[in-house]
């Protein structure tokens, strides 16, 4: 146990680091880095640091590992599995990297853009818009979400069907490792075979093997003709056909493909401002898409509509409304990018972010619905589902007062949590397919993954963190 005098010398050494103002140790000014947004999960810690460069987190890096102490790192703490927080009764400290936030490198002709971990998600946006060129990653948090927290999670969002996670957008990585040491990877080449991947390593490893400080990332040509469509769909399992007629005819235009439940799509519209349902009726299931492409003169509105129409004519689709403008664009996304926000305002989710393959989606969806509401009738399903990757959010949502009136929250939480997972993996899927395991499903994962698996990922763990410092009791 660490003693008073200990701690004093841990903090004192924090101050010489990165400067007095930069060490959080006061409850109020601490307490937002110790809590999810959600509110699910909440820890202690010794302080928060906001270190100011690579350097520095080397420096603390080191002074950590002298004094035994765990480091949490932390970006936006936008986590949906509590991978971001640092353990309840814990006395490490966590560091917060928002004063890292630069844009260190735009290079256009190579389609490469460097950034501090801490840069957002929405700044880095903005810095591809200066040069005409963008960074498809799509969420709802990106104003807060930061570059380092998304490549430790190899976030998706809606972008994943047509590029990928962030996984298949680093083309380079900066990482300090827990004894100080710095691993930089910041050449960013296309073709580079010098040995093993160790870039990969860092992307999905929620500060488990090192900080992340800086990444490089790919951009791509901006898009500079659009069209977006909010679809109602016959059933479920049109979402399926409908998207293959869409990928069949417009093939890499489609950009993005979002099934909503109308259950979902209710709870945004009364709780989001500025949100409208843009179709006549109300569809059990819709499917929100946009084409893009960088084709000025491009027409995809007219053929989107053209084909539209022959799907409401052999009865695939009900009804469909194509934006006329990119604002109107803008709102059917509004919508999509609300859903959180809205569930969080409403009550109480468990939300599962499961995958399996995409022709499975609907069997998948069903199952788990009968499976859950055979034991809780009562719970409100809600479906968001990145559809053309296989990802679906199956999210067993009950309001705040329906939520206190269990006894036992965390069993209720277990059970839901095991039926749908057994679902999923009776169909060949994941229980985690874009927000990782965190605190939340370390447990799922020694259960459910494969044993080489697991030996192996203990095995590069001892390697690189054999103290287990690293954001501790995260995935393993």
């Amino acid at each position: 146990m660490t003693t008073p005098i200990a701690a004093e010398d841990v903090l004192a050494g924090l101050r010489r680091i990165v400067g007095a103002r930069n060490v959080l140790t006061d409850p109020s000014d601490m307490a937002p880095h110790l809590e999810d947004w959600r509110g699910y999960s909440k820890g202690t810690a010794l302080a928060v640091v906001l270190p100011g460069s690579t350097g520095e987190v080397a420096s603390l890096a080191r002074l950590a590992a002298e004094h035994g102490r765990s480091l949490v790192p932390q970006g936006g703490n936008t986590s949906l599995c509590q991978g971001s927080v640092p353990p309840e009764g814990g006395n490490g400290i966590v560091v917060a990297l928002r004063r890292m936030a630069s844009i260190r490198e735009i290079d256009k002709p190579s389609g490469v853009m460097v950034v501090d971990a801490g840069a957002t998600l929405s700044s880095v946006h903005a810095a591809a818009a200066d040069v005409e060129r963008r960074v498809p990653i799509n969420l709802g948090s990106e104003g807060t979400a930061q570059i380092g927290g998304l490549l430790s999670t190899n976030a998706g969002g809606t972008s994943a069907l047509r590029f990928g996670p962030m996984r298949e957008l680093v083309c380079g990585i900066e990482v300090v490792l827990p004894d100080g040491r710095v691993f930089s990877d910041l050449r960013a080449l296309r073709k580079d075979n010098t040995g093993y991947d160790l870039r990969n390593l860092f992307v999905g490893a929620e500060g488990t093997l090192g900080i992340v400080t800086a990444a490089a990332l790919r951009m791509h040509p901006m898009l500079r003709a659009s069209g977006h469509a909010w679809i109602g769909l016959a059933d479920l399992e049109a979402a399926v056909t409908v998207l293959t007629g869409l990928q069949d005819r417009f093939d890499t235009a489609v950009q993005a493909a979002e099934l909503l439940s109308a259950s979902q799509v209710d709870l945004v519209l009364k709780h989001i401002p500025r949100t409208r349902h843009p179709l006549e009726t109300r569809p059990e299931w819709s499917l929100l898409v946009e084409l893009g492409s960088s084709d000025a003169g491009a027409d995809l509105q007219g053929p989107l509509e053209e084909w539209l129409a022959e799907r409401f004519e052999d009865g695939t689709v009900t009804d469909a409304f194509v934006a006329q403008s990119e604002a109107q664009g803008g709102d059917i996304w509004h919508v999509r990018h609300s859903v959180s926000e809205a569930n969080k305002i409403h009550g109480h989710s468990l939300s599962h972010d499961v995958a399996v393959r995409p022709s499975l989606v609907p069997r998948m969806i069903e199952a788990c619905r009968e499976g859950v509401q055979a034991v809780y009738p009562g719970a409100n399903i809600l479906i968001v589902s990145h559809i053309g990757d296989g990802n679906v959010h199956f999210i067993v949502h009950f309001t705040h007062a329906e939520w206190e009136t269990f006894r036992d929250p965390k069993a209720v939480t277990d059970e839901v949590m095991r039926i749908v997972h057994d679902q999923v993996e009776a169909l060949g899927g994941t229980f985690s397919a874009e927000h990782g395991i965190g605190r939340k499903l370390k447990d799922e994962l020694a259960r459910r993954a494969d044993p080489v698996r697991l030996e192996l990922m203990r095995a590069i763990r001892g390697v690189i963190d054999p103290d287990r410092r690293m954001n501790p009791g995260t995935i393993l």
